[in-house]
């Protein structure tokens, strides 16, 4: 039986990449979980579960049944419920919390951003223009009029907004093409970060099209942090001593 156990919340690219690294790792079992909000995900490598944990009791009941030893939230800058509950269930029992977040994206000479706080500032900063809404299907809602690109289908869309579903990553010609064919006047994002969707940024910049992005959501207080997954899993294998 392992000696440890780490969980990563997953369903990144660099919870993949973490899960890879850590993989075969002597002493180390290694568990990665996904929300199950994306139909077909990419699974990382090894042990997976699919599905919520039903709040910070249930992470709090699976940290303990599963012997978890070392917990990594990897999951999507904005999944900033999970990174509340993750950070709840390690204060209850005392199983060792690190963050991994991908830095954001970076302003460059020639981008014309607007920063904003919320999907619906966002959305109130689009004005008349006809808008690239990237910001995924479970804020899709907040917007009365656009073009919304994203994985799955949404739930319930406004009848001003048709829907685009398609999956990164993507190129910069594609992207250059998608704003030219659509006459898109501002693109709308949030700050993700990392390459996988960066090429819309390059294309705006290229086309001089305005950016509304969505600041991240604030860490909890004093939450230990990685920007790469190299970093993260030499925080894991600390745990293992």
């Amino acid at each position: 039986m392992a000696a440890a156990t780490a969980l990563v919340l997953g369903g990144t690219g660099e919870g993949r990449e973490l899960a890879a690294l850590l993989a075969g790792v002597p002493g180390l079992r290694v568990l990665s979980s996904l929300a199950g909000r994306v139909a077909n995900p990419r699974l990382p490598v090894g042990e997976v579960r699919v599905g919520g944990f039903g709040g910070v009791d249930g992470l709090v009941g699976h940290l303990r049944a599963e012997g978890v030893t070392a917990l990594v939230d990897a999951t999507h800058p904005f999944a900033e419920r999970i990174t509340a509950n993750a950070a709840a269930a390690s204060a209850r029992t005392g199983v060792p919390l690190l963050v991994l977040r991908r830095p954001g994206w970076t302003e460059r000479p020639g981008d014309d951003w607007t920063w904003v706080d919320s999907l619906a500032e966002a959305a109130a900063a689009i004005g008349d223009r006809r808008a690239l809404i990237t910001t995924g299907r479970q804020g899709v809602g907040a917007f009365r009029r656009g073009l919304a690109r994203m994985v799955d289908p949404p739930d319930e869309v406004a009848p001003g907004v048709r829907v685009l579903l398609d999956r990164g990553p993507y190129t910069l010609d594609s992207e250059l093409d998608l704003l030219r064919d659509n006459d898109i006047g501002v693109l709308v994002t949030k700050d993700s970060g990392g390459g996988m969707t960066s090429a819309k940024l390059d294309a705006a910049r290229a086309l001089g099209v305005p950016v509304v992005l969505v600041r991240r959501p604030p860490l909890p207080p004093d939450a230990r942090t990685a920007a790469s997954a190299g970093e993260a899993a030499a925080w894991v294998r600390a745990r293992l001593g």
